[in-house]
């Protein structure tokens, strides 16, 4: 364990904390929020009434166009420490006192740097200074992601998407657990009902937000929930849970992700099962039978099991076989069936969803000095040990080996690349994110409107990597002041993913981009689809000099037979 590690567990365990506000000195509730003493007084502050208490917040106005008014580390569970570890989250009870919001609270265990606490699911919302108070305004939620084993509430703008925007919303982020704390499948964790405990969290928020958004001036009504990677994973279990109940949103913004994304397996598949039994081993208790475990797990220190998890997942990252990761666990549960099973049988909201990819998704995940073709068939043998041989030889078929073939389009050119480099992050890229979007956009646009893009600036010398829009949607500083074209490709992304938020159509609320092309619905036919490319030729980020197109509509139709390849073997996958 680093010296960092300990500091930072040092500090997750002090139970009360003395912070100085205007030289007046701050209380905390055993629940960890800050009691707003009554002598404060310094001008006047936003404030909420809640039936869980009376929130006030601050205003900021940074960079931004307008001044907003921001509510910090509001919580929406009770802490998740000792008896609830592993459990279901419980709301947050009745109170009638006056709270500070004006910090964020403490992040959940994840191994990153930062306050973190078992006692973490709290949230923030954003919303416009001056605003129109003859209606209550639309709400953005946003979940992050971070293979469901990192991330936190601060890991995208929202509030400078909130401030940038010419249509007001309101926006909110939020805290879920990760890691083992979040997601500790197996056939045990399954049968006492604790698997998917941070889709259960984020659950839990919907609930917070119909409940409470209204006082802030947002509609319950008109909820959009944006999320990338692991994010755009949770988005799309919750658009298949309980699809016979009224949904807590009503539109989707799905980056990089969805349910059928990389594999969803059952809790006792066995590399689940594996991977328990290596975090347990962790931690010295292998050797404890099935009625104690459980009780044994919840009374070590939090930063033994925040250890154990990170160690479980740099043993498994390298081939991308992440643990701690949703499961399916049957009826009742909150992933009931196969993802790809709701999505034939048509279970799921009728939503409508923006959705897209980066071109080159797979290649933050897939080696550099991977450079023969027998690496090329042992990473995804390693990865996805239900294919069988004659399924690699249609693998081999369809992503052409560059030292064999000529004609390859993978043929690797750059400097410290291995010659499977862009086969390999191409095969990784269509299996993990490319395809599982376009079956979300095939399936949902047979009944709701879809809008699919693509992402396409060379952020880096991998090209448009994963994960690299985000700033571009919502329109960050750093993004937006690297050149002119780039100012329009986030401008434009920020444009139109504002317009959807606010209006369901991405293409009514024009804001300071007005003259970027339409974008056409997607259709359900494979590779008749209509989609919008962002970026495409330009390599300004990494310190080139071409431009490329900052906005333009393509046809949906390049690698279809890859992608039918690994929609047909989607079955072997959530098993």
């Amino acid at each position: 364990m680093t010296s960092l590690t300990k500091r930072l567990g040092r500090a997750v365990v002090v139970s009360v904390l003395a912070i100085a506000f205007l030289g007046v000195w701050l209380l905390r509730t055993s629940s960890g929020e800050r009691i707003l003493p009554s002598l404060i007084g310094h001008g006047p502050r936003p404030e909420v009434q809640l039936r869980q208490g009376t929130y006030v917040g601050n205003e900021i106005k940074k960079s931004f166009p307008q001044a907003l008014e921001q509510f910090l580390g509001i919580p929406y569970g009770q802490s998740t420490a000792g008896e609830r570890r592993f459990r279901a989250p419980l709301p947050i009870g009745a109170s009638t006192q006056k709270f500070d919001a004006i910090e964020y609270g403490d992040r959940c265990p994840a191994g990153l740097p930062g306050q973190m606490s078992e006692n973490c699911l709290y949230l923030n919302v954003w919303r416009p200074k001056e605003r129109p108070t003859e209606k209550k305004l639309p709400v953005l939620v946003h979940v992050y992601g971070g293979s469901f084993n990192f991330g936190f509430d601060r890991t995208r703008s929202v509030d400078n998407m909130v401030a940038w925007s010419t249509e007001p919303f309101i926006g909110v982020s939020f805290n879920y657990r990760v890691g083992a704390l979040g997601f500790l499948p197996s056939s045990l964790t399954a049968k006492v009902g604790l698997c998917n405990a941070g889709l259960k969290d984020q659950a839990l928020l919907l609930e917070w937000v119909q409940d409470n958004i209204a006082e802030f001036g947002g509609d319950p009504d008109d909820v959009t929930l944006m999320g990338s990677s692991a994010g755009a994973h949770s988005l799309g279990h919750h658009l298949m849970h309980n699809p016979t109940k009224r949904a807590p949103f009503h539109k989707l913004i799905i980056e990089s992700g969805g349910p059928t994304a990389r594999v969803v397996y059952t809790a006792s598949n066995p590399l689940h099962e594996q991977q328990f039994q290596e975090f347990i081993t962790e931690l010295d208790c292998q050797d404890k039978d099935d009625s104690r475990l459980m009780h044994a797990l919840r009374y070590l220190p939090s930063n033994d099991i925040q250890s154990a998890s990170e160690s479980v997942f740099n043993t498994y990252n390298p081939s991308v076989r992440w643990p701690f990761q949703p499961v399916i666990d049957g009826q009742g549960g909150f992933i009931e069936q196969p993802p790809i099973s709701a999505f034939r049988d048509g279970k799921f909201h009728k939503v409508p969803i923006l959705t897209g990819f980066n071109t080159n998704e797979g290649a933050a995940f897939t080696p550099t000095s991977i450079d023969t073709s027998e690496n090329f068939t042992d990473f995804f043998r390693t990865l996805l040990p239900s294919l069988e041989d004659e399924d690699f030889t249609m693998l081999n078929e369809l992503y052409p080996d560059p030292l064999e073939y000529g004609s390859s389009p993978y043929e690797e050119t750059r400097e410290g690349f291995g010659a499977q480099f862009k086969r390999t992050e191409q095969a990784y890229g269509h299996f993990a994110y490319i395809c599982p979007v376009r079956m979300t956009g095939h399936f949902a646009s047979k009944d709701v409107p879809v809008y699919m893009y693509q992402f396409a600036v060379d952020s880096t010398l991998k090209g448009a990597d994963h994960g690299a829009q985000n700033p571009f949607s919502t329109y960050d500083r750093d993004t937006r002041e690297v050149s002119d074209t780039i100012n329009e490709v986030a401008g434009s992304m920020h444009a139109y993913w504002t317009s959807f938020i606010t209006t369901g159509d991405p293409n009514k609320i024009k804001g300071r981009f007005p003259n970027r092309p339409d974008w056409p619905l997607y259709e359900p036919a494979r590779g008749s689809g209509k989609k919008l490319v962002f970026g495409e030729g330009n390599d300004e980020i990494q310190g080139g000099k071409n431009v490329g197109v900052a906005v333009q509509v393509a046809d949906d139709n390049s690698a279809w037979k890859d992608c039918a390849y690994w929609w047909d073997r989607t079955d072997l996958f959530e098993v």
